[in-house]
């Protein structure tokens, strides 16, 4: 596709007419109209639904320049779309003029595909969605602060079973695509030196490139062995919508199939660089521990970091797009060089390490490892190996199931920790920090776990929490919906532990957790 920087909207007069009749209360029967616009589309809100037109603009990423192309963008979009949110997407709806030279709404909405043809030429399309409050944006709950933790883990668990279900597209992805975003992505920032210094431009472009080098046979192996699907492509907060209490994922990329065919910690991380964007590293690393726990993928660890690059480089060029078409200047600009920052910081090459959290039931390792994980190690954060859930996983139910004893075995036991250090093997060798949350009461237990460190040739730092009886037995008595089987019964068996000689930095746990965490964190200063 030819790039056309400085004419991004070739065909933008061709709208006029058709963007005022829908702004106009008396094409909907005089009810109320509310329009947001974005650099490729512009959204009428009129009662219980949405009407998307897309802009008739060009850009290298994106044609929409012609009546045609519009027209089969919005068939695209409905069916990669109704993927994700079925319910949202109703149908398409064609504006038409009549014989008198008005214009008019020919409307489909429901029937999942193209209005029937009917006398009158077809002016554009609209896609017809039905309207949600815009509070239940992912980005406005971000804005406000209502984004949980259990809320980012069901949606993790979302985008991992949309993964799971995409087709894999061997013939996609890997390499080559990645450098054609790069290009692409350098192709545009180029364009706009007075947006983007030319400097910065050209050492990310340099720090891209070799990154590009030293995981091409990475990339090309998760190519060949699918991981490379037909995911989202455009999977940021403003495209997940809570619906019915649920995470829903919208408004996927429908103009060119090759940016939606990627590797699936490429459509993972553009919601993990705005949660970091925005501040919110502690939810990217729920969203990326959850997603992880889920799929097992730890060999995308290594491109996670280019992967965040190339995702911000995107945002970077988007924003400075959607300035051009007349955005609030001063915002706009400075969130194009921020997300230019961000981009080359994500590149920063940052030591790989393990973290061993160990203590008896009830002394608080898992709340400090959750806690401790953001800050540790490549965005966003720790990769987190619980035992209690690796336990879980490991005899097939779910997370909160509580287990019969036999699943405490002492052979079940010898799997879960010969599994944590698998895991915790491939994250390091991926470049990545990572925490292991788990009793570790026997001194080869802790020493198996000093090794794998020491086989990476990476940094070993382990915390023994430690907490007087009666709290611990408070603390697994008051827990809910958590996988640990522990009970009291369990804790006041453990007091008859031979736990030998503890090396690791003990924390004293019963005081308040945000005390706790400070002197952790200053433990592995």
């Amino acid at each position: 596709m030819t790039a056309h920087p400085a004419d991004p909207s070739p065909g933008r007069g061709q709208q006029e007419e058709a963007i005022a009749f829908l702004g106009d209360p008396r094409t909907h029967g005089g009810r109320a109209v509310e329009r947001i616009d974005t650099h490729a589309a512009l959204v009428f809100l009129v009662g219980d639904r949405a009407l998307k037109l897309k802009r008739a603009v060009r850009y290298p990423y994106l044609d929409y320049s012609t009546v045609e192309k519009r027209h089969t963008a919005c068939a695209a979009e409905l069916a990669i779309n109704r993927r994700t949110a079925p319910a949202l997407y109703r149908g398409m709806v064609a504006i038409r003029r009549g014989n008198d030279g008005s214009l008019r709404l020919e409307d489909g909405d429901g029937a999942g595909e193209a209005p029937r043809e009917a006398a009158g030429e077809a002016v554009d399309w609209l896609v017809s969605m039905a309207r949600f409050p815009d509070e239940a944006l992912f980005d406005r709950m971000a804005e406000r602060r209502a984004l949980t933790p259990d809320l980012m883990r069901r949606l993790a668990e979302r985008i991992a079973a949309f993964h799971r279900e995409a087709d894999p597209r061997p013939d996609g992805g890997g390499l080559a695509a990645m450098r054609t975003v790069a290009d692409g992505n350098f192709q545009d920032l180029r364009a706009m030196p007075d947006m983007f210094p030319a400097d910065v431009v050209a050492r990310l472009a340099e720090r891209t490139g070799n990154a590009l080098d030293r995981l091409a046979p990475l990339l090309e192996e998760r190519r060949r062995t699918g991981f490379v699907r037909h995911g989202h492509g455009d999977l940021h907060l403003r495209n997940i919508v809570l619906l019915d209490g649920e995470p829903t994922l919208f408004d996927a990329i429908e103009f060119d199939e090759a940016l939606a065919v990627a590797d699936v910690f490429y459509d993972l991380a553009f919601l993990l660089m705005d949660l970091d964007h925005r501040g919110l590293r502690p939810l990217g690393n729920v969203v990326l521990n959850r997603y992880l726990e889920e799929t097992g993928d730890y060999g995308g660890l290594a491109a996670l970091p280019l992967f965040l690059s190339l995702r911000a480089a995107v945002r970077a060029k988007v924003s400075a797009a959607a300035l051009r078409l007349g955005g609030k200047a001063e915002g706009l600009a400075e969130e194009a060089r921020h997300y230019l920052d961000h981009a080359l910081a994500a590149l920063d090459r940052v030591p790989a390490r393990l973290l061993a959290v160990g203590g008896l039931s009830g002394t608080g390792k898992t709340r400090l490892a959750l806690g401790i994980a953001p800050g540790l190690g490549p965005a966003p954060g720790a990769v987190v190996l619980r035992s209690d859930v690796l336990r879980k996983r490991l005899c097939g139910v779910a997370d909160t199931d509580r287990l019969p004893a036999d699943g405490y075995a002492p052979a079940v036991t010898e799997r879960v920790y010969a599994e944590l250090c698998r895991r915790a093997a491939a994250v390091l060798a991926a470049g990545h920090a990572v925490v292991i949350d788990a009793v570790s009461a026997r001194p080869d237990e802790r020493r198996r776990i000093e090794a794998v460190a020491a086989a990476a040739g990476t940094r070993f730092d382990g915390i023994w929490m430690e907490a007087p009886l009666a709290e611990r037995v408070e603390r697994v008595t008051n827990r809910r919906n958590d996988a640990s089987d522990a009970t009291a019964d369990v804790v006041e068996r453990q007091e008859s532990y031979d736990l030998g000689t503890i090396g690791w930095t003990r924390l004293d746990s019963g005081r308040v957790a945000a005390e706790v965490l400070d002197d952790a964190r200053a433990s592995l200063a």
